[in-house]
């Protein structure tokens, strides 16, 4: 197998290292640079032990057009903003692009601006491809730009497609209730996400302001070809990785808990990791750790009109750098699977 020479700019905080935690034993894949604002020149390993003797390479200290001049692919997991003002410049020499930053997640240049600020590349916005394979896989397979969804987006989204898309959600009664681990904020040093002030405590946090909820909406509405509101609390729980999203909806008709199983059975089959749960069994954070699956389960009520989705993944995982490699294999032309193989850290 021919490997592809890759770059991870932004490798130095919590996606970045996961990114290179999946990529250096991605068997197609030749990690041929990382950057890093905080530790230019320093050894890999160096800041992380724990990948002693596995990623030694230095952080490097070349330009952008430097490192495409000898890379074919670029995966950005740097802030929004940063993403969109180098992304154009490795787009330009060749590369192709995984974006982990919001930048390029927008259709409407003035939804992205409405929620974060003006941007610097709207050109791109058309032809840039909402990266959740469950989705738009054919279009990323295409693709030289992919916008990398949100850990968030992620969860609800799969929770709810496949009754956005066979018409069943009524598209004002969404609810998404959502609980994440604290490395979803980031590895940047924050007094309200240090130990003290995150353990034995449990939150809501940007109620009716998170810039997720957006996302959630474009691409449901798209789905159920109607516009769709989604009122969305996330709340910070202490522990370090993982999302649970209990999502409520009602339908806008009678469907019993076995129906709705086979609709979703039928969404995802030939999707390798979404994994439907048995009936009777509900899914824990614990169980998608370190890996890029996605477990969700239902409940309806006895009137058949309100459901119940949980889904599960790990907001470092299929919320960010497995996702990211999802993508990578779908655009190199890969198995969508290879490299993300090894199964959920055991509870």
């Amino acid at each position: 197998m021919n490997k592809v020479k890759v770059a991870v700019i932004g490798a130095s905080g919590y996606a970045g290292l996961e990114l290179v935690r999946l990529l250096v034993r991605h068997p197609g894949c030749d990690l041929a640079a990382l950057t890093s604002l905080e530790y230019p020149g320093l050894p890999f390993s160096q800041i992380f032990p724990a990948l002693a003797g596995i990623v030694d390479l230095p952080f490097s200290q070349e330009s952008e057009e430097e490192i495409a001049a000898r890379v074919e692919v670029v995966f950005t997991a740097i802030p929004h903003q940063a993403a969109m003002g180098i992304i154009p410049r490795f787009l330009a020499q060749g590369c192709r692009v995984v974006d982990l930053s919001a930048d390029f997640r927008f259709r409407e240049v003035g939804l992205y601006e409405k929620w974060y600020q003006a941007h610097t590349a709207p050109e791109l916005l058309e032809e840039a491809v909402y990266g959740l394979p469950e989705l738009h896989r054919e279009e990323v397979r295409q693709a030289r730009l992919v916008g990398n969804p949100g850990c968030y987006p992620t969860c609800v989204v799969l929770g709810l497609a496949p009754l956005a898309q066979a018409r069943l959600l009524q598209p004002d009664s969404v609810i998404a209730d959502c609980k994440s681990g604290v490395s979803g904020a980031g590895r940047q040093v924050l007094l309200g996400l240090s130990f003290c002030e995150v353990n034995d405590g449990f939150r809501a946090y940007k109620v009716l302001e998170h810039r997720h909820t957006p996302e959630m909406e474009q691409e449901l509405s798209g789905l159920a070809g109607t516009p769709v509101k989604v009122t969305f609390t996330p709340h910070l729980v202490p522990m370090s990785r993982g999302i649970l999203g209990t999502l409520y909806a009602k339908l806008t008709e009678s469907r019993s808990e076995g129906d709705l199983r086979e609709l979703y059975r039928q969404f995802y089959q030939g999707h390798p990791f979404v994994r439907l749960l048995p009936p009777g069994s509900l899914p824990d954070t614990r169980n998608v750790r370190g890996a890029n699956f996605c477990d969700l389960a239902l409940r309806v009520d006895e009137e058949g009109r309100r459901v119940i989705v949980l889904s599960v993944i790990d907001n470092l995982n299929k919320g960010a750098a497995g996702q990211a490699v999802q993508n990578f294999n779908l655009m190199m032309g890969f198995p969508e699977t290879l490299g993300l193989e090894t199964p959920p850290f055991a509870p």
